[in-house]
């Protein structure tokens, strides 16, 4: 068995220990915490944890023209079922679909 120590800590994180640890003992859960803290910061932090400009961009264009198949889609979806919109929501969609258009192609070159 191992040795015994003595810990003496503020009252109210004592009660914060009690609040939150459940069916373990105190020096279960504060054991698990160590351990939980230790093993996170065991592996260095590496330029791979991060996003690059250029995969940013690379994910922003990716969404551009997803979001314009998604509107091409709908609007081609709306013209077969021959029913045109009374209001100005086609022409809307028409709209964003064109400015979609001409800001697609090559991303923007990172300033």
């Amino acid at each position: 068995m191992s040795e015994k120590r003595m810990l003496i800590i503020d009252s109210e994180l004592l009660n914060k220990l009690d609040e939150n640890r459940g069916d373990l003992s105190r020096s279960e859960f504060i054991d698990l915490l160590i351990s939980n803290q230790l093993e996170e910061h065991e592996e260095p932090i590496t330029a791979n944890q991060y996003v690059s400009r250029e995969e940013y961009q690379e994910f922003a264009q990716g969404m551009k023209d997803l979001l314009r198949r998604f509107l091409d889609f709908f609007i081609s979806y709306g013209l077969e079922l021959g029913q045109q919109p009374k209001d100005g929501t086609f022409s809307e969609l028409v709209q964003k679909l064109q400015s979609l258009a001409a800001t697609g192609g090559k991303p923007k070159a990172a300033k």
